[in-house]
């Protein structure tokens, strides 16, 4: 049995496969930290690595010792206080005093500190997704499809020495040699019967010259087969391989955000950590992924990332056009048949009397039978608003695409996020 050790180095100079056991054996206080990071940075620092503490406890390591009582003799060396021959008490405990305490400072032996180390970018996102996923995923058509896959295509006579398949160039060599050689064989054949018919006769002279003279032309005859070449170029058949087109796993998610002036500023920044949080799972997890940016207050309009960040525009609260508009957008660029379907959309809940029940309407009619998945995240302290008692009601006739949650303070934001995109069950589904 082979065994294969990657030895390779970090920029550290460190063994990269010990630092992934070490990450794998530490995945819980990593994952606790990498949540309190998130919960605690700035929105711009939100994605950066950090640092890592693990309690002194639950990185002790089980050692073999001596246990307290019994009778030992040990030699010292001596020193200014204590000469040969001299005896003093045991300490206390059947320690050497403090020294295996809880990291805390004594006036008595020694402690230690909690363990603490750094970790980058990459690790810190890959533990601040991990087990995150969008719900529902699925193939779609090959309509416009850019994901190919290489699939055996039966055999051919030019290729790589790599793709050679032997058991049919062997084979095919074999088949020349026989289509070749089958006169000389059938004359071969011919000959041994006449050699065989004439040493069934008495023995005499004549037979046996004309058995000796058969058995040259048979030598002969086999020599002319020998010197066919055991296999030819032409014999060779090689692996053949092809680019399939397959469904493609293209997906959009809709972000849409509200940001009238009930939506005060605190309010905001958790709304903008969401999508940031949101915006940097989807572009490091899948590939083939467009984000439809949309802000609305009385009126609403597709912007691209930085505006959708950080313009101050504000004014009233009419949620149903960003619900139109997305629905639009929907209809016109991204059909049902070829795309992943997402949406999450982030407000206080405040609307327009009267408006909640239009957004309902556009949901149930427009939105949600082409959407895989529909998030709502409503950020208020407050009691809710008519916007979410209208979204229950939703919710009950689209029980697997609806989820909706409450956000009342930053600290809410990343176990939010994980509930809603937490990687469902096939039986969910």
């Amino acid at each position: 049995m082979s065994y294969i050790i990657d030895r390779r180095l970090n920029a550290r100079k460190k063994s990269t496969v010990n630092r992934q056991r070490f990450l794998r054996r530490y995945r819980k206080h990593i994952k606790e930290a990498v949540e309190d990071a998130v919960n605690q940075r700035s929105i711009t620092d939100i994605d950066k690595g950090g640092q890592v503490t693990i309690p002194r406890r639950d990185i002790s390591e089980p050692i073999f010792h001596h246990g307290n009582g019994g009778v030992r003799k040990k030699v010292f060396p001596g020193n200014k206080e204590f000469v040969v021959g001299d005896e003093f008490r045991r300490p206390e405990g059947g320690g050497g005093g403090g020294g295996s305490g809880s990291g805390k400072a004594s006036n008595q032996g020694e402690g230690e500190d909690d363990f603490t180390f750094q970790i980058n970018q990459d690790e810190f996102l890959d533990f601040m997704f991990e087990g995150l996923e969008l719900p529902y995923l699925v193939k779609k058509q090959l309509r416009d499809a850019t994901e190919y896959e290489t699939r055996r295509a039966g055999y051919t006579n030019a290729g790589s020495p790599d793709k050679i398949h032997i058991i049919r160039s062997l084979r095919a060599a074999n088949a020349r040699r026989i289509a070749l050689s089958g006169k000389e064989r059938r004359r071969v054949r011919e000959l041994k019967k006449e050699i065989e018919t004439l040493e069934a006769r008495l023995p005499d002279d004549d037979a046996s010259a004309q058995i000796a003279t058969l058995r040259l032309e048979i030598e002969e005859l086999e020599k002319r087969i020998h010197r066919l070449p055991w296999i030819d170029d032409y014999d060779l058949k090689y692996n053949n391989t092809i680019r399939v087109p397959v469904p493609s796993s293209k997906a959009v998610m809709f972000c849409v955000m509200d940001v009238s002036g009930s939506m005060t500023q605190s309010i905001k920044d958790i709304a903008k950590r969401f999508y940031i949080l949101l915006y940097l799972f989807l572009k490091r997890n899948y590939k083939q992924i467009e984000v439809v940016f949309i802000r609305h207050h009385t009126h609403a309009k597709e912007v691209d990332e930085q505006e959708f960040f950080y313009s101050r525009e504000t004014g009233g609260t009419i949620v149903s056009s960003a619900l139109n508009l997305t629905a639009d957008v929907i209809a016109q660029r991204y059909p049902k048949g070829d795309w992943n379907i997402y949406v999450a959309q982030a407000s206080d809940g405040d609307n327009w009397d009267g408006d909640s029940d239009v957004c309902g309407k556009i949901l149930q009619s427009r939105i949600l039978p082409k959407v895989q998945y529909y998030a709502y995240v409503e950020i208020t302290t407050g009691p809710h608003q008519n916007l979410w008692l209208e979204y229950q009601n939703l919710q009950q006739g689209w029980p697997h695409s609806f989820a909706m949650h409450q956000i009342e303070e930053p600290t809410d934001i990343y176990p939010v996020f994980r509930k809603l995109f937490e990687r469902k069950t096939e039986g969910a589904a």
